[in-house]
């Protein structure tokens, strides 16, 4: 089924581009010219992900994202700005955001990412109701928060779990540093990230039974876990 994309983009030129880019790559879009009428649209349609340029007239994209969200939470939403500015992207994660792309940026990037996150959703659509993922020799039960193979069980703290869900969610790609402290820790500075990285530490002390799995250090990114 063909995917259903809001774009929201106030600059005609690059809307245009984008809309045109998408619809070659085989999603249906309806592009909004600022947040107001945006928000009009996604209350009308039923929308799979939606696109918002951060910086609009009318209704910014933060204040139309959290309407969205307050509308339909499980809504993937993408972030577009051309600042680069962190307390800009810790916001967005805190709204609720899939993934954020500073302008300019190649479409094949953004096009891929699309990918990711309909694939991710398909997955935790797939696993609403087992609640249970399986990771090479391993079986974590994400309510319980039990790790475990036929041969050990353990129950991880309550960030252990919420950090070993999202690298979970993620399977194969990365989650983004700032989402995961935003999302378990509630705010991202030297403290939280350094608290972050020793629960990484553990993570992979307690899947070393299996060389097939391994949680990888993303450069200026976050984490990836890969399981072979």
């Amino acid at each position: 089924m063909t995917k259903r994309i809001l774009l929201v983009e106030d600059e005609e030129n690059f809307g245009s581009l984008l809309q045109n880019y998408l619809r070659l790559s085989n999603y249906s879009v309806d592009w909004m010219k600022d947040g107001s009428l945006g928000y009009s649209a996604f209350m009308k349609s039923h929308y799979d992900l939606c696109i918002l340029d951060v910086m609009m007239p009318n209704m910014d994209g933060f204040s139309l994202a959290e309407k969205i969200k307050s509308k339909r939470k499980e809504t993937p939403i993408v972030f577009l700005t051309a600042k680069s500015m962190k307390e800009d992207m810790i916001r967005g994660y805190k709204i609720g955001a899939d993934d954020y792309l500073n302008k300019p940026f190649d479409i094949e990037v953004l096009l891929l990412k699309l990918d990711v996150i309909f694939n991710r959703t398909a997955i935790k659509e797939s696993k609403s109701n087992s609640d249970h993922y399986v990771i090479g020799a391993y079986t974590f039960a994400v309510k319980t928060r039990v790790l475990s193979t036929k041969s050990v069980e353990r129950r991880l703290s309550p960030k252990e779990g919420a950090l070993f869900n999202l690298l979970c969610e993620h399977m194969n790609d990365v989650l983004p540093r700032e989402k995961a402290l935003i999302e378990i820790w509630g705010e991202d500075n030297y403290f939280t990230t350094r608290s972050m990285d020793v629960y990484i530490t553990k993570l992979r002390k307690y899947l070393k039974e299996d060389s097939r799995i391994q949680i990888d250090n993303v450069h200026s990114s976050g984490y990836r876990m890969l399981v072979d």
